[in-house]
């Protein structure tokens, strides 16, 4: 058994779950956020059988592009204890960060 962790940003949140549910995965969605732009992220669990980590990793790559956004310019007073940009930035968003697990043990009560 293999515990998948997958962080995300909460635009592809829903997309994901419903992908996840439309090919049989179970999956529990956890709020998150954090990372350079201070943004809502989705942390999703799903465990399945080792033999399907494959076949949930393409749904994840499927559905979870990245892509490039325009972040404004930020003030300095703005800035407290966020990264000051003195002018708009292109950045890249979006993707997955994702992590396997073995699980010692699974139990559905």
């Amino acid at each position: 058994m293999k515990l998948i962790v997958a962080v995300i940003q909460d635009r592809d949140c829903a997309d994901l779950l419903r992908n996840l549910t439309e090919a049989g995965y179970r999956s529990t969605k956890v709020a998150s956020a954090g990372g350079f732009l201070r943004k809502g992220n989705c942390t999703v669990l799903i465990g399945t059988e080792e033999e399907k980590v494959d076949a949930v990793m393409e749904i994840i790559r499927h559905t979870c592009k990245a892509r490039e956004e325009i972040m404004a310019a930020q003030s300095p007073a703005a800035a407290t204890g966020e990264a000051f940009l003195p002018f708009p930035v292109q950045v890249v968003v979006g993707g997955a960060t994702v992590f396997v697990m073995d699980v010692d043990r699974f139990e559905k009560c």
